[in-house]
């Protein structure tokens, strides 16, 4: 028996230290372009999401709740998993149900939403960013200043200013675009200092959609 109450000593305390469910300021919308999570990652994997027909350029990689510094992850949450019908639903947008599946588990539990209302609030959150058609005409993979892109989306969302958004780069590739969004209403809002770094490179690697 004793191993038992171990068990349950343990787990009460792996809960114990888990952020407050529905406690954060704002939102990330993540936007990551799929080539390069391909090239870096997805094709060793043999991952759907990098099929030659697949066709996906910015996918979202997750709607992160963040507090004004820092983020929470891996709530405790009364809300129920979500189910494989709901992940399988958001594959369109971000690629795989795994990575779905995923982004409940880790940030969607820290929203303070059922799993359907917060797959439906990021589904909300990508669309109310326009992502520029531009990067889906490139047929050659080029080397960019990580700037260009983030001057992109600023051009193609009015709301949009320079400490509402950052590009992150990862192995000398432009990797995401985020941005800071509120919590009620999906408005763009200022970035906390934690956020707010991006990439300098002037010359990151950009390879076209397949």
């Amino acid at each position: 028996m004793r191993w038992l109450f171990a068990l349950l000593i343990s787990s009460s305390i792996a809960q114990a230290a888990g952020e407050k469910s529905g406690d954060f300021d704002y939102y990330v919308l993540a936007l990551s372009w799929s080539p390069t999570w391909c090239a870096l990652e997805g094709d060793a994997r043999g991952s759907e999401q990098c099929a030659d027909d697949a066709n996906f350029g910015w996918v979202l990689h997750g709607l992160w709740p963040q507090y004004n510094k820092g983020w929470p992850s891996y709530c405790p949450t009364p809300a129920r998993a979500a189910s494989r019908a709901q992940t399988a639903g958001m594959a369109d947008i971000m690629g795989t149900a795994g990575s779905a599946w995923h982004q409940w588990k880790k940030h969607g539990a820290c929203s303070g939403l059922s799993a359907a209302r917060y797959f439906g609030t990021a589904r909300a959150a990508y669309g109310h960013i326009n992502r520029p058609e531009v990067f889906r005409k490139l047929d050659r993979a080029v080397e960019v200043p990580a700037q260009v892109i983030e001057e992109a989306f600023i051009r193609a969302n009015s709301r949009l200013q320079r400490d509402m958004i950052t590009v992150t780069c990862k192995s000398a590739r432009v990797q995401e675009v985020r941005v800071c969004l509120s919590k009620d209403g999906l408005t763009p809002v200022r970035c906390g200092v934690d956020v707010r770094r991006d990439c300098t490179l002037d010359d990151a690697l950009w390879n076209p959609i397949r």
